[in-house]
This record gives structure tokens, sequence and C-alpha cells, in this order.
């Protein structure tokens, strides 16, 4: 059983590294695009013409691969948390390609994120449940989920600067988180042939909400502020996803008593860590924002 468990986490590392080049490359290729060109599939026909932003596609879709083989051995609730282990190779790729330094803040914020990470999967030890749900089960939190959605994108659709930014993060963190969960549940039907996986729902909704998270996760690159966006989608995501696995995938964590209160002081160290390595990565990262022409 620990092996698989150490296959599914040193799986999850490794996507982590490949989506911290995606994230990389994507900040500084959406962050210099014009606002008139960033309205809906506009800005993804910018985009396409910049070779790094086909990096960070290339680094999204071997991460995400990568992922996926994750989460065929272990449940969300070990694969999705270890994902936030992408600030701490995204940060000192950013700083480098920015010719940036590193703070004694950054260092400080990047050991206690690993060793909180380390400590709650070693206290919780995380078990599965089942990979895939019927419909009926999906539909309390799935309703929730696509409200919040709703609300994040048509909330978005009147706001400018840094609360676009974090309603866009937001939906995408939905988008994503979700994705996951359909992730685990696509997997598991592999070995039951082409025919099983092209008749299943989740297969269908997993396309759907992919395409909307990749494209309001540009959105939400372009829209300004990284500082805020990028904390919201990198919180934002294993939460959804970890919420999916217990309330849907009935996953658990095999804690006992003092042991939930430890875990719960290691979600918080976790979340503060993680945002604060999160608006560290979009400082060193940026790159100057640029107007339209007149």
């Amino acid at each position: 059983m620990w092996r698989v468990t150490v296959l599914a986490g040193g799986l999850a590392l490794l996507a982590a590294i490949l989506f911290a080049v995606s994230t990389v490359a994507q900040q500084r290729s959406a962050a210099t695009v014009p606002d008139d060109s960033a309205h809906g599939l506009g800005l993804i026909r910018v985009l396409v013409r910049r070779p790094q932003w086909w990096a960070g596609v290339v680094g999204d879709g071997g991460g995400y691969l990568v992922q996926a083989a994750a989460l065929g051995f272990g449940p969300l609730l070990l694969v999705q948390p270890l994902l936030v282990t992408t600030l701490l190779f995204a940060l000192p790729l950013g700083a480098a390609w920015a010719g940036r330094a590193l703070t004694r803040e950054d260092w400080l914020w990047s050991v206690l994120l690993a060793v909180s990470l380390a400590v709650f999967v070693v206290t919780g030890n995380p078990t599965d449940g089942v990979d895939r749900a019927p419909v009926g089960e999906w539909l309390p939190t799935g309703a929730v989920l696509a409200g919040m959605f709703v609300v994040c994108v048509a909330a978005a659709a009147r706001s400018r600067g840094t609360a676009r930014a974090v309603l866009l993060a937001a939906a995408t963190a939905v988008s994503y988180g979700v994705a996951a969960a359909l992730t685990k549940g696509v997997v598991g039907q592999l070995d039951e042939g082409l025919v099983a996986l092209l008749t299943s729902w989740e297969t269908y909704a997993l396309v759907t909400v992919s395409f909307a998270g990749t494209l309001l996760q540009q959105s939400a690159f372009q829209a300004g502020d990284l500082g805020a966006s990028l904390p919201t989608m990198i919180v934002g995501e294993p939460v959804v996803a970890v919420v999916i696995g217990v309330s849907v995938l009935q996953e658990q964590l095999r804690a006992d008593g003092a042991e939930w209160a430890l875990i719960a002081l290691l979600v918080v160290v976790m979340v503060g860590a993680t945002t604060a390595l999160a608006r560290s990565s979009a400082r060193t990262s940026a790159v100057p924002r640029r107007s339209a022409p007149a």
C-alpha cells in the first residue's frame, strides 16, 4: 500500500514541476496582451501566435497526463494538495526568468509549505474512495459548484482590474477542481475499453470543464494583478477537488482525536504559505503590462 502512495505522490510532484513551467510561461505571455484583444476567444487568437505560450501549453499537457496517472494510483486527498508544490518550482523559475533573487521570506514559506504537506500526508493518511459516482450523488455538490462558477463569471464580466482577475481565478479553480475529480473517473474507465470511455458522461463533462478552465485561466492572467489571481487558483483548485473527493467519491482521512487538530493547523499553514508564495511568484515573474495602441 505504501508503495502505491509513494508512486502517486512522486507522480504528483512531477506534475507540479511541469505545471510550474506552464504557469510561468503562460503568465508572462498573457500579461502583455492589450485589453482590447483580451475578450473571449480573442485572447486565445493572440496567444496562439506566441511560442512562449505554446511552451506553457506543452508543460500544461504533460503535467495533466502525469496528474491523471497520479490520480489512477492515489486519492484526490493526496494528489491535489501535493500539486500546490507547483509554487515551490514556479517561484525560483520565475525569479530566474525575470533576473531577480528570492527573499528570505520566500525560503521560509517554502520550507513551511513542504514540511506541512509532508506531515499532512503522514498524519492524515488519505484513503481511496471510489473512482466514479452516479450522477445523483454528484447533484448536491455539483449544483453548489455550478452556482459559484456562474456567479464568478457573471460578476467578472462587470468588473475590471484586481476584482476581475480574482473572480476569473475563482471560476478557474472551480473548473480545474471538478476536472481533477472527473479525471479520476475517466482514468478508472480506461480498462473498460474505448466504447465505455466514449459513452461515459464524465468524458464529455471533463472536456467541457477543462476547456472552460483553460480559457478562464488565460483571461485571469491577462486581467491583471497576478498577486491576487494566482493564490486564488492555487488554493482554490485543491479545495474544490478535496470537497468533491469527500462528498462525492467517499474519500477519507484516517485520523483520530488530537490528529484532527493537527490537520486543521496544517491546513491553515498550507493555505497561508501557498498564498504568500503565490503572491511572491506573481511578483517575481510579472512583466510590464502593455496598453492597446492609440
